[in-house]
């Protein structure tokens, strides 16, 4: 069981809705008899400055009160380093709370998942020096974001469905070589997917067989096609059956590098990583979360 933890926070996650969730996750750990140190980063620099220190300090947990951006940051500061996270969802994704069996709508369940404390071991996926723990992507998805990102109107969710609109009627075909453990394969694509987990986006399913202590990284590919079989394809993502489309590939791998004959950008955890060519690779065991079940 759980001893003494480190709650860390984001005041802007979920439009907000983070402090609330924090507010009752902490009230419940400590009406559970744990010690609670709260710590709050502003700035991304500065939540990893303060998770890093936690752990250096040796908390038991570090516990992520926020989204995948916060979880993405709590994972720089604990990867390989033996402490587990747990999570209070309070972002709009919440794809890591997910995967881990965690309640994204109920505070209080989520902090009793930390106090009981049930840790499992995961790979997590690294690309450069920056780790993740969902889904890397790379082509018209990560288009969308960057799109997304640069404009100022509407806010919320309708910002994406615009961008998303806005990408499609510029569709062109990527060229990406992607080489793999065993073979590079090169093709016109729209997108390319790499998952330590299986969603993103608030669960779509985008590599929906991808197993968190296999060792391995699931790819999936999008092969390059018209606008109509891109818009087919979106709605069977929430259910993982895009993988059976003839215009869907899949791979798995430890490691691969991505190339393209374009500048195309690429996020991981939804936060943003960098232009390719990317080198990434599955760093089995680096990862030790607190579930609220059995992974499998």
């Amino acid at each position: 069981m759980t001893r003494s933890v480190t709650v860390l926070t984001n005041p802007t996650a979920g439009g907000g809705h983070a402090p609330l969730a924090a507010a009752a996750a902490v009230s419940r750990l400590r009406e559970r008899g744990i010690t609670v140190t709260e710590i709050e980063g502003r700035t991304a620099d500065e939540a990893l400055e303060l998770a890093r220190k936690a752990v250096a300090d040796g908390t038991d947990a570090l516990v992520a009160a926020g989204g995948d951006g916060l979880v993405s940051i709590a994972w720089q500061a604990l990867a390989q380093t033996g402490t587990p996270l747990g999570i209070i969802p309070g972002g709009t994704g919440n794809d890591h709370a997910r995967l881990f069996h965690v309640p994204v709508d109920d505070a209080v369940a989520a902090a009793d998942i930390v106090a009981d404390g049930e840790v499992a071991t995961i790979d997590l996926a690294r690309v450069g020096e920056r780790w993740f723990g969902t889904v890397l992507s790379s082509g018209f998805d990560a288009l969308v974001t960057d799109r997304a990102n640069r404009m100022r109107w509407p806010r919320g969710p309708m910002r994406y469905n615009l961008a998303m609109l806005v990408e499609l009627a510029q569709l062109k075909p990527i060229p990406y070589r992607i080489v793999l453990d065993d073979r590079t394969v090169e093709l016109d694509a729209t997108m390319v997917s790499v998952g330590n987990g299986t969603s993103y986006g608030g669960g779509m399913l985008i590599t929906p067989h991808a197993v968190l202590d296999d060792g391995l990284l699931d790819v999936t590919v999008v092969a390059a096609g018209g606008r109509f079989r891109l818009v087919r394809l979106f709605p069977t993502v929430y259910k993982g059956t895009h993988v059976d489309l003839d215009e869907v590939q899949t791979f798995r791998t430890r490691k691969l590098r991505l190339e393209t004959g374009i500048p195309v950008t690429s996020y991981a955890d939804g936060e943003f990583v960098g232009q390719l060519p990317i080198d990434i690779e599955a760093v089995p065991g680096a990862g030790r979360v607190i579930v609220g079940a059995p992974l499998h």
